[in-house]
């Protein structure tokens, strides 16, 4: 399948849940080209983009596992090819 270079916007809401958020980016490491995470007080949460570089399956399923850790959303942005 055709690997993209995408973008994963994640907003950590639930303090609580970043351990098997981790656990999940670990686990798809070998596609992560590089991740950036933005503490925001003010709002009591926590920004994570993360760049991929994976097929679109890979890219869908991660997120899809991200969405349902509890008080954690996200988006997906990707390359036309």
């Amino acid at each position: 399948m055709e690997e993209r270079v995408s973008l994963i916007g994640i907003i950590v809401e639930n303090i609580d849940s970043t351990d098997q958020l981790n656990a999940l980016l670990h686990e798809y490491g070998r596609y992560i080209i590089g991740r950036m995470g933005i503490p925001y007080p003010k709002k009591e949460v926590n920004i994570i983009s993360i760049a991929l570089d994976a097929p679109l399956d890979v890219i869908n399923t991660l997120s899809g596992k991200i969405g349902q850790l509890e008080g954690i959303s996200s988006k997906v942005v990707c390359s036309k090819a």
